[in-house]
């Protein structure tokens, strides 16, 4: 074989957990998803990432977790019980290295796809945005969320950012052993934040800033500049990108980054429909 054709990870395996059943975003509960055409609550894309990472973090550590990147798209979702299948295909002769990967169901549906990269020193995300202000005002109470709309979505809008301290125990007991994930680099008291911890933390700039009904991830793109650690502080900060319609779903894109002790961590552009058309 030619050193220049790609190489071929182990496949890594896992009983598709929906982690998020019982949460506000009701496209995880079985019936309301079924009103917008889906046979069952939808398993969190950030969990579906989550497991992706899997066979990268296995092979490459560090590398990936600190200097790493993927771009994810969630085509069609993974629900309760799937056996979700991770394939990933290294182009060793590019430099960055390159991996394509794909995370399908046991009837061979590719489900989500990600172009990964190791060591990766370029800002392809652009420049990080440093301007945040340490004074910004928490995120508004559950009653005071204001309900979007593309029209308060404006291109540029900043969004309150959300604090909290890493617990890598809280971390493993409500997020690893749920999802059946075996690596130790996340585990005990020294454990590191789990790919999945972080992403949900975009997830929650929404959440926690907009009365949202049921809403839909498709897509992030994830830039590593290092990792948070038991105790830390985190801190998500970021502006709306844009909004947008497109086939009747209205979008919004947020352009993120994540802090641990004041420190760069990992920048986010994360995409949702934040109001998806009825099935």
């Amino acid at each position: 074989m030619s050193t220049t054709e790609p190489t071929t990870l182990p496949e890594y395996r896992v009983r598709a957990c929906n982690t998020a059943s019982e949460s506000e975003n009701k496209i995880h509960d079985d019936t309301v998803a079924a009103e917008y055409g889906f046979r069952g609550g939808l398993v969190p894309g950030v969990i579906v990432y989550g497991y992706m990472t899997a066979p990268l973090v296995i092979q490459y550590s560090l590398d990936f977790l600190e200097r790493g990147s993927m771009q994810v798209k969630f085509h069609q979702p993974l629900y309760e019980g799937d056996e979700a299948v991770i394939r990933c295909d290294v182009d060793a002769e590019s430099s960055p290295t390159k991996i394509a990967v794909t995370a399908s169901n046991s009837l061979e549906n590719v489900c989500a796809t990600a172009l990964a990269t190791i060591d990766d020193p370029s800002s392809w995300l652009g420049e990080p945005d440093a301007s945040r202000n340490t004074e910004d005002p928490d995120p508004p109470s559950s009653d005071g969320r204001p309900v979007p709309s593309l029209e308060l979505f404006k291109a540029g809008t900043p969004v309150p950012s959300i604090k909290e301290v890493f617990d890598a125990d809280l971390c493993e007991s409500e997020l690893l052993d749920r999802i059946d994930d075996p690596l130790e680099i996340y585990r005990g008291g020294n454990g590191i934040a789990h790919p999945a911890y972080l992403l949900g933390l975009c997830n929650q700039m929404l959440v926690r800033n907009y009365k949202l009904g049921p809403w839909i991830h498709t897509a992030s793109e994830i830039k590593n500049w290092g990792t948070a650690r038991n105790g830390d502080d985190v801190v998500v900060s970021g502006s709306i990108r844009e909004s947008f319609e497109r086939g009747g779903h209205e979008f919004v894109v947020l352009d993120l980054r994540i802090d641990a002790n004041a420190k760069l961590i990992q920048q986010v552009r994360h995409t949702a429909i934040f109001r998806p058309r009825r099935g």
